[in-house]
């Protein structure tokens, strides 16, 4: 910290697509309002070890959990520290994300791994992390917690979108801040991706080659959690009982991506009434369904530098750990449902 209202922190985040960890050195000022500047940023893309080793962590053992936390956090020290060495950076704090394994906030129950304290040790600096838990015992869903930078730091725009493994997305309207998520994303597209041997649908190829299926677009738009109000917020667990069900059938898989495209448009769309809506994450880059999107929403579809596109979430979890060093509110009630605004995250400080 070089001044009171002056930050360098290193935010990190890992989706549930599993695509890498993002890695976005930042700085923070805040003289009226707060101020941001990226100054570094680099994707690590899993091994395949790695990739399948989260994939599979939740169907584990509560030993093997902790055991993967522990190595989990060695992991993204590792990472920190080539990434520092590398550019010759420097920077006094780091927030993590982490990688969620379960998100279960009707059981009280939410978990990222990547242990804040061992990241601390290995790096030599001091790490926040564990954002979410706080929330979730305040009875809120824990999620989203982009919001809070939505409303600082994207000030211009009304509406701002991520399409990550799951769509989410945050509403200004007044002075007040509404977020939730919409539908999964790139959590299923690059699950079927996989059927055919592609780690992810470039451009929305292959959902732009297949055809809709009436049946099958019908059930996804009725599923139950589009009837609910927010706040509410989706996970793998969702996934695996309300959509994966729905797609085993002997419909080619090209179809069944393009009727996903069509049911994840729709249903983005009905938030998108007016106003400048700004889209970041990994699913800006499918062209077929950004062009879906288009057709369907009725405000203006804003599509930012790559470097934003890619590395908002870890900008904002940067910026959720500059507000939790300064003790203020990074998590809303208004967006997560919790009896209060609340400070979430644990600060491991290093001795």
């Amino acid at each position: 910290m070089k001044t009171k209202n002056d930050y360098q922190i290193l935010g990190i985040m890992s989706g549930t697509s599993l695509d890498g960890v993002d890695l976005a050195l930042c700085k923070f000022s805040k003289n009226k309002k707060w101020e941001y500047e990226i100054l570094k940023t680099k994707t690590i893309l899993y091994s395949k070890d790695w990739k399948a080793r989260l994939n599979y962590l939740h169907q584990k053992s509560n030993e093997e959990i902790a055991k993967t936390n522990y190595e989990y956090g060695k992991y993204l020290g590792t990472l920190i520290l080539k990434f520092k060495k590398e550019y010759n950076l420097s920077f006094d704090y780091i927030a993590s994300h982490g990688h969620t394994i379960f998100h279960q906030p009707e059981n009280n129950l939410t978990l990222q791994i990547g242990c804040g304290e061992t990241i601390s040790e290995s790096t030599e600096i001091t790490t926040i992390n564990n954002f979410r838990n706080l929330d979730i015992s305040l009875g809120g869903q824990g999620a989203p917690l982009v919001p809070i930078g939505d409303l600082h730091l994207f000030t211009e725009y009304k509406y701002c979108l991520n399409l990550g493994g799951f769509s989410n997305i945050s509403i200004k309207e007044k002075g007040e801040i509404i977020a939730f998520d919409i539908c999964p994303v790139n959590i299923v597209l690059n699950q079927l991706s996989r059927d055919l041997y592609f780690e992810f649908d470039k451009n929305g190829g292959l959902a732009k080659d297949g055809n809709l299926i009436p049946e099958l677009l019908n059930k996804l738009n009725k599923l139950d959690y589009y009837k609910q109000k927010p706040p509410k917020s989706l996970a793998r667990e969702w996934m695996e009982k309300s959509i994966n069900p729905l797609l085993k059938s002997k419909q080619r898989t090209e179809d069944i991506l393009h009727t996903l495209c069509e049911h994840i448009a729709i249903q983005i769309s009905h938030h998108l009434i007016d106003g400048k809506a700004l889209f970041t994450g990994g699913g800006v880059f499918n062209t077929y369904l950004m062009g879906r999107i288009k057709h369907f929403s009725k405000s203006e579809i804003i599509v930012p530098s790559k470097e934003i596109i890619e590395f908002k979430e870890s900008l904002i979890f940067a910026f959720l750990g500059v507000l939790r060093l300064r003790n203020e509110i990074n998590c809303l009630k208004s967006v997560t449902g919790a009896r209060k605004d609340n400070c979430g995250g644990i600060i491991h400080t290093y001795s």
